[in-house]
């Protein structure tokens, strides 16, 4: 999918739009396939001590089951912009929001570990595709003096499905009595969890019937009148639509569609396509879904009661919240590389004391258990990682995806920095299990590690985007 630069008047001027409100509303509905991206991503938070016990899994088969959804995930973030040049942006969304409600169903309803697993794999799919659109949609329609902004509208409807999520978790084990496997209208607290997606999955192919389709993708359509109007919409009555419309047509007809063969050079990938991999790959090394997937059972693991740990892991999921909502005020003042290298150097921090602090747990089975200072230096870690991740490295990278790439490889290249990144995800997920029972506090000291290497790699590598027009990048 190719972006289009908007609101910009005579000579360059940055005008503010007429419609700010509509144009808003639109993003909101587009970034609804991010809140279902962040829930769906997370929701398995709170299942996975039931699913274990429902199947008699250990924590390898267990990993499978968690990490299968990524596999999914690196498919729909491959193939979605292409899909997308095809038939539209908004086909798209009612594609994902029909494969959420099949996911939620069929998890909520396994017969078997492999059942469920191919059930997540389906909902993987929906959200990769949903990683790509929303990001492209939003930056197609938002006018460049707000792209950074209206571009965060994805994060963080990603962190508040992952904090809706968890509170949801925690109501469902609440009525179970604070047991995973506690009944509930004759099934399992794990599959109510896992089934209540259905709701939020109908509301997003809902709204993805009163959004407008991409002027851009229109334009390419030829449906011309379309395209006036939706840029009337967004850019407000009195720009000069016709010049409008042939200002993108001009640019549309310079650009080629991006293959996979435009992301390599004479000596392999290009550089822009490397960072972009790096930005994708350091996101997720860092470890931050250990802490949305597995947050539950770790806290568990170091001797908290479950009630308590699901309490921690809507904690932390609030932190997420917040420190997005700084990154949302302060992307477009004081930058995206900024941003980055204050993120890189709290993580490191933080994640190098909880690291520290898990290296006192004692015991075994249910007998584990921290010193009193060691334990609320882990939680505090915890929650300290979680909010510098999200003020930067969780908006940062997906403004800078949507942004840096000139616009002859933006699709291909945003679509391989996707698969890329659900790539680590899932190498992160499969492995923490496994990491945790040999140490977790070695398994920290290698997040910790890859904190600590972001740092030059975006001192050295990642350039500044703010304030430039996506035709500015190439």
């Amino acid at each position: 999918m190719t972006t289009i630069a908007q609101a910009t008047g005579t000579g360059g001027r940055k005008t503010a739009p007429e419609h700010l409100g509509h144009v808003i509303f639109i993003t909101a509905a587009a970034a609804m396939g991010g809140f279902l991206f962040g829930y769906d991503s997370s929701v398995i938070n709170g299942a996975v001590n039931g699913i274990q016990g429902k199947f008699g899994i250990g924590s390898g088969e267990l990993a499978q089951v968690v990490a299968a959804a990524l596999l999914g995930c690196a498919l729909g973030a491959a193939t979605a912009g292409r899909i997308a040049d095809r038939i539209g942006r908004i086909r798209v969304m009612q594609i994902a929001s029909v494969l959420f409600v099949v996911s939620a169903i069929g998890s909520a309803l396994p017969f078997a570990v492999w059942d469920l697993a191919g059930w997540r794999i389906i909902g993987g799919f929906a959200i990769g595709m949903a990683s790509v659109i929303g990001p492209a949609y939003i930056a197609e329609v938002a006018p460049p003096a707000y792209r950074g902004r209206l571009g965060s509208f994805q994060q963080a409807a990603i962190v508040i499905g992952i904090a809706i999520s968890q509170l949801v978790n925690y109501g469902i084990l609440q009525a179970a009595h604070g047991q995973q496997r506690g009944t509930i209208a004759g099934l399992e607290a794990w599959q109510w969890m896992l089934g209540v997606m259905v709701v939020p999955a109908a509301v997003y192919g809902l709204l993805s019937f009163a959004i407008p389709e991409s002027p851009r993708f229109l334009i390419s359509a030829g449906r011309y009148d379309a395209a006036k109007k939706v840029l009337g919409e967004v850019e407000g009555e009195g720009s000069d639509l016709d010049a409008r419309v042939a200002e993108i047509e001009n640019a549309m007809r310079s650009e080629h569609k991006s293959t996979y063969r435009d992301l390599v050079g004479k000596g392999g990938l290009l550089p822009i396509v490397w960072i972009g991999i790096g930005l994708s790959v350091f996101q997720q090394l860092v470890g931050i879904n250990v802490i949305f997937y597995y947050s539950a059972s770790l806290w568990q693991s170091v001797g908290i009661d479950p009630t308590s740990s699901f309490f921690y892991s809507f904690t932390t999921s609030i932190i997420n919240v917040i420190g997005t909502v700084i990154a949302m005020i302060f992307v477009d003042r004081i930058g995206r590389k900024p941003l980055a290298l204050i993120g890189s150097v709290g993580m490191a921090v933080s994640l190098g004391v909880a690291a520290w602090a898990f290296s006192y747990k004692t015991g075994t089975g249910a007998n584990i258990s921290m010193p009193h200072l060691q334990g609320t230096l882990a939680l505090v870690a915890a929650h300290s990682f979680v909010l510098f991740f999200a003020l930067s490295w969780g908006v940062v990278v997906w403004v800078l995806l949507g942004e840096m790439f000139p616009n002859k490889i933006r699709a291909a290249a945003l679509g391989v920095a996707a698969s890329a990144q659900w790539i680590a995800n899932w190498a992160i997920t499969v492995t923490f299990p496994s990491l945790s029972d040999w140490n977790l506090s070695g398994a920290y000291v290698i997040y910790t590690l890859f904190a600590v290497l972001s740092i030059p790699f975006v001192l050295i590598f990642v350039k500044e985007t703010k304030g430039k027009t996506l035709e500015e990048m190439g």
